[in-house]
């Protein structure tokens, strides 16, 4: 279900950002937003712990700052297989991880407020 639901935030993520900011980030309509969450799934899965353990020592020296770099490096990856789906620079995918994670955390965590009661 947790899948799901971050397969669902990341399409709609990609959906209103490709429409506010038309110029610097292309979805051609939500099935291409679907796919290119399902192929960034998938990356994240597979290549991004790889990446990551590759460049745990800037990471290290960054306090974990590069792993916005990572996250856009995934997203231009992502981009290069679905068609439809394009940056115009990677700043742009740089800032389109940071809505991502933020919104993603918001969304899908497992942050929960625990009220007592007396």
């Amino acid at each position: 279900m947790r899948f799901f639901a971050r397969l669902a935030t990341t399409m709609l993520v990609f959906l209103v950002i490709s429409s506010l900011f038309s110029e610097a980030f292309r979805v051609d309509n939500w099935m291409t937003a679907l796919g290119a969450a399902l192929v960034l799934a998938v990356l994240n899965t597979i290549i991004k712990p790889i990446l990551t353990i590759l460049t745990l020592p800037l990471t290290f020296i960054t306090f974990g700052l590069f792993t916005i770099v990572i996250n856009g490096i995934m997203l231009e990856i992502t981009a290069d297989l679905v068609g439809g789906f394009d940056f115009s620079s990677f700043g742009w995918a740089m800032f389109t991880a940071i809505i991502l994670s933020i919104v993603n955390t918001l969304l899908t965590s497992d942050l929960h407020v625990h009220v007592e009661r007396k």
